[in-house]
């Protein structure tokens, strides 16, 4: 039993990560936008739901008590808005300033939920968060079943949203940018507006991914969204396959079965001692394994597949 329990939890989170992961795809696997601070926005969506669906707090500004779908909508709503203010000042810029502002806008937002006890609970964050399905909390079992059998469902969906998106004109649009701006915009189009499009609804997928963990969890501190969060999201979108939309859902759960296997594997190799000093192994261990599956396969285990005019 513990060990069902166990591999539920395990594909739920990932599922939940490749979520995250879809949402970097729109943004650099179509696009060829960098972004630095992926991290920021899954924040923004995990507080903001949580925020409007938690019971109210004395000593907290907030606390709702909205359905859990309301909180997803004001997720979405808010992690968009943050990317369209980010988007619309830095995309007139050359392109490494979206990666700079991202990453510093990410760090902006961790240490705005360190700080804002009154918002954000400070460093001990936000707990009670209403999980799915909290009414079968009697019955843990089948509570994981059905939330991850919902979170599968959500991913399939979007993944047919998305797959749909890049084969229509718009998505063409996008690839096109991404191979070459010049070329694209000499052909009328206004490539910053679709880059701006492609950034927001990048992002905004990245806080739907934030608010679907918050309720997963059930709680959330600042500490979920430091950096490496950032760093375990690039490294399953490149291990999976950059523009390859079941690429970063395939690489979402290699990297995160590798993440988890080698936390594992050091608790047990690593004596008790030094069991918080060999976290910091863990991020040089995907380092490996990344640069050892790009040698290899440097399209990523599943490349995208590119079409060629019949004539």
């Amino acid at each position: 039993m513990s060990t069902l329990s166990y591999l539920l939890f395990f594909l739920a989170s990932a599922l939940i990560l490749s979520v995250i992961s879809l949402g970097l795809n729109v943004q650099w696997g179509f696009t060829g936008l960098f972004n630095a601070g992926i991290a920021g926005f899954v924040a923004v969506g995990a507080y903001v739901s949580a925020l409007l669906t938690t019971p109210p707090v004395a000593e907290r500004i907030g606390g709702f008590g909205l359905p859990i779908v309301c909180g997803w909508a004001g997720a979405v709503l808010a992690s968009g808005i943050l990317a369209a203010f980010i988007g619309y000042v830095t995309l007139r810029l050359r392109e490494d300033y979206l990666a700079i502002t991202t990453f510093g806008i990410a760090i902006v937002i961790q240490l705005i939920l360190v700080n804002q006890q009154s918002w954000t609970g400070g460093p001990f964050g936000i707990s009670f968060i209403p999980k799915m399905f909290a009414s079968l909390a009697d019955r843990p079992l089948l509570l994981s079943t059905l939330s991850t059998l919902m979170l599968a469902g959500i991913v399939g969906l979007l993944y047919l949203a998305l797959q749909t998106l890049a084969r229509s004109p718009w998505g063409r649009v996008l690839k096109a940018i991404r191979e070459d701006r010049m070329a694209a915009a000499s052909l009328g189009k206004n490539v910053k507006w679709y880059e701006l499009q492609a950034f927001v609804l990048g992002a905004m997928i990245m806080g739907f991914g934030g608010a679907l963990q918050a309720h997963f969890i059930g709680f959330i501190a600042p500490d979920y969204y430091s950096p490496l969060l950032t760093f375990q999201i690039w490294a399953m979108l490149i291990v999976g396959g950059s523009g390859n939309n079941r690429g970063a859902i395939l690489g979402a759960l290699a990297v995160w079965a590798l993440w988890s296997g080698s936390g594992y594997l050091l608790g047990q190799i690593i004596p008790a001692p030094y069991q918080t000093q060999s976290a910091a192994l863990r991020p040089i261990l995907i380092g490996v394994a990344l640069v050892a599956i790009l040698m290899r396969r440097p399209q990523g285990l599943l490349g995208e597949t590119r079409a060629v005019a019949s004539r």
